[in-house]
């Protein structure tokens, strides 16, 4: 933890290096781009494949699965301590396991402690409970300032905490990836599960965002 009450949880501060003699494009987007039209040319890529494969995650497989957890986890105390202790069998048992998540770690916002999600190295997510990381979760600005300074990317997205709140920023790997349970909403104690899920976004559960309140 640093003198603004900050933890970086399971990485170093990251490198910054330059390349001013690259031939890949700065845009990572450009770059992917550039990547896929030299598979496809040289027939190691089917387009078409990728297609299907960007639909599934986007249209099939995304942010509801996990809002689902979130919103059980609020309702559920023995779901809830299932997920916070031991969270891979019962994600197993309902189907939302495999490939980018084999090794889940729920981490719960408290009134003390907010928490943030981030990959330093390059873009680990969570895919069968979040789908496709977002374009910003993999730019170089988010991955380097999250750690330098997360109370001010926090700002940007528009979260402001209180003075005595701590940010404790969580670094996703191959090998682990998190995701933020936030804080339920006042005012939400009879809602269903189906209501509650629909006040868990995506960016709340990486921890760029808090939950929705009931009727804004």
């Amino acid at each position: 933890m640093d003198a603004d009450g900050v933890f970086w949880q399971g990485f170093g501060m990251p490198h910054d290096h330059d390349h001013p003699h690259s031939h890949l494009p700065s845009d990572p987007a450009l770059r992917v781009k550039a990547l896929e039209t030299l598979l496809t040319n040289k027939g190691l890529v089917n387009p078409a494949a990728l297609d299907e494969i960007i639909d599934l995650y986007q249209n099939k497989i995304g942010p509801q699965n996990g809002a689902k957890v979130v919103a059980k986890m609020w309702r559920d105390p023995e779901f809830h301590k299932q997920m916070v202790e031991d969270p891979m069998p019962v994600l197993q048992q309902m189907g939302l396991y495999g490939r980018q998540g084999e090794h889940m770690v729920f981490v719960e916002n408290t009134d003390d402690v907010h928490n943030m999600v981030v990959c330093t190295l390059c873009s680990c997510y969570p895919w069968p409970l979040l789908g496709i990381p977002p374009g910003w979760y993999k730019s170089d600005a988010y991955r380097a300032r999250s750690v330098r300074e997360p109370r001010a990317v926090l700002a940007e997205f528009g979260v402001t905490l209180s003075a005595g709140q701590k940010v404790r920023v969580w670094d996703s790997t191959a090998e682990v990836r998190y995701l933020v349970v936030p804080q339920r909403p006042i005012g939400t104690e009879g809602f269903s599960q189906e209501e509650l899920a629909a006040l868990v976004s995506r960016d709340s559960m990486i921890g760029t965002a808090l939950a929705q309140e009931p009727g804004a």
